[in-house]
């Protein structure tokens, strides 16, 4: 996925060339309390697959989070936030086109590592889990409908992995993170003898955010 390779290819460089400028800058990390929210750009992906980019759906990203130092440039960040995730699938054929959007929304805790590497710019990594409050799927087009997905036919629970960059710019900070899922999405389940899984897949999603600090 053209997304995801470019994100942590950026993410990459742009650690090997801070890391370097730790002690030479006035970076300490202080006690922070804040509320974030932002944009959303989710899909899904399946076991070996690249996401497709075309798949993409648009969402938003809202809570609040706190920055507890455990030393003069690291602290641990907890967050607790609503997110929407999914993914938007098109289609094109001799009998209809439209779209159909998969919706997933959650509440979501983020348990961060936060390294200030100048004063200004800071990385942040560790994981998350989430846990699905509802779900739906609409469509447009030639064939329009939108409905409520019972909860009990998806995972309620989801993890994974997260990372990303911020810029503060105190009280405001601005930062983009990229959540890469470990768990499916779908609930394996069996009929007439047959096992499967729908959907077969797991979350991707990079949020663009800007977080304002309260204290």
């Amino acid at each position: 996925m053209k997304m995801q390779t470019n994100f942590l290819c950026a993410l990459t460089l742009f650690i090997s060339a801070s890391f370097g400028m730790l002690h030479a800058q006035d970076n300490n990390v202080n006690t922070e309390f804040g509320v974030k929210g932002g944009f959303n750009m989710s899909n899904l992906y399946g076991s070996g697959d690249d996401v497709d980019d075309n798949n993409i759906l648009y969402g938003f990203n809202a809570g609040v989070y706190a920055t507890l130092p455990i030393s003069d440039f690291v602290a641990i960040q907890p967050e607790v936030l609503f997110t929407t995730k999914g993914a938007e699938f098109e289609y094109n054929n001799a009998f209809a086109s439209g779209s159909t959007k998969f919706k997933l929304n959650y509440i979501e805790v983020p348990l961060l590592v936060r390294v200030n590497i100048t004063k200004n710019f800071n990385i942040h990594a560790g994981g998350y889990a989430s846990y699905l409050v509802s779900s739906k799927v609409s469509g447009d087009g030639d064939i329009s409908f939108d409905q409520e997905i019972d909860r009990d036919d998806l995972s309620k629970f989801d993890a994974g992995i997260a990372a990303g960059i911020g810029v503060d710019f105190s009280p405001i900070s601005i930062g983009l993170r990229y959540n890469y899922g470990l768990t499916t999405v779908g609930k394996e389940r069996t009929v007439a003898g047959t096992t499967y899984t729908v959907p077969d897949a797991k979350n991707s999603n990079l949020s663009l955010y800007l977080s304002y600090k309260l204290n």
